[in-house]
């Protein structure tokens, strides 16, 4: 009798629970990958990951059935720190949901050259297709705003509203960081949660929502 075994490549998706990277999520299953969720913990306003809604995170993994570690690091350290984890899981490869960042792609794709693994970013330069097909599979909604014409009244609120409003100067994947997005709901979660509450922070020019889960 012949036995077939079948192994997966274990792949890293960098997590922040954006609509991008919840996505990227879903396509690493798709492509038949095993998939292991890496969420750091940033300091406020990072250059390189999200950082509100980042412990409600643990409920859209349970949602996608996908193990999941956190790691918490500094603007100075997180490169030690995310290749330190991503050896630590025996990652074979990185999947990122960038669309447009040069900045956060180039780092992630030095990294995987310094450990010999591929990256994926699967959504690379994608257009407004993707963003309809996003905004169909999943229900986004604004964590975080920081740009002229996005004022508290977006926060806690369906990513369509701020496309609706049309604004001058604002980039519909919020990519030129005009904001952050968190996932409250896909067809391709497994299980619900529920948003209990959005704790909103507003200093006159920009704020967070924090998604209270259940």
């Amino acid at each position: 009798m012949l036995v077939i075994l079948l192994i997966l490549m274990k792949v890293a998706v960098l997590f922040s629970g954006g609509k991008d990277s919840v996505y990227a999520a879903h396509w690493a299953t798709t492509q038949g990958f095993d998939v292991i969720l890496i969420t750091v913990k940033p300091p406020d306003y990072s250059m390189m990951f999200h950082h509100p809604c980042v412990n409600a995170t643990s409920k859209q993994a349970e949602a996608m059935e996908l193990p999941q570690i956190f790691i918490e690091t500094t603007e100075e350290n997180w490169k030690d720190e995310l290749i330190k984890a991503l050896r630590e899981v025996n990652a074979e490869g990185i999947v990122t949901g960038a669309i447009e960042s040069e900045y956060q792609k180039k780092r992630i794709d030095a990294i995987g050259q310094e450990l010999n693994i591929p990256t994926y970013s699967p959504f690379w330069h994608k257009g407004k297709e993707l963003l309809q097909e996003m905004l169909d599979a999943m229900d986004v909604r604004v964590s975080a705003v920081s740009a002229e014409g996005l004022g508290p009244e977006f926060l806690g609120e369906p990513l369509q509203k701020i496309i609706n409003a049309k604004l001058p100067n604002i980039h519909p994947f919020l990519e030129g960081g005009e904001g952050e997005t968190f996932v409250v709901d896909a067809v391709f979660f497994k299980h619900k949660f529920k948003v209990m509450e959005w704790k909103k922070t507003w200093d006159g020019v920009r704020g967070t929502a924090e998604a209270v889960v259940d």
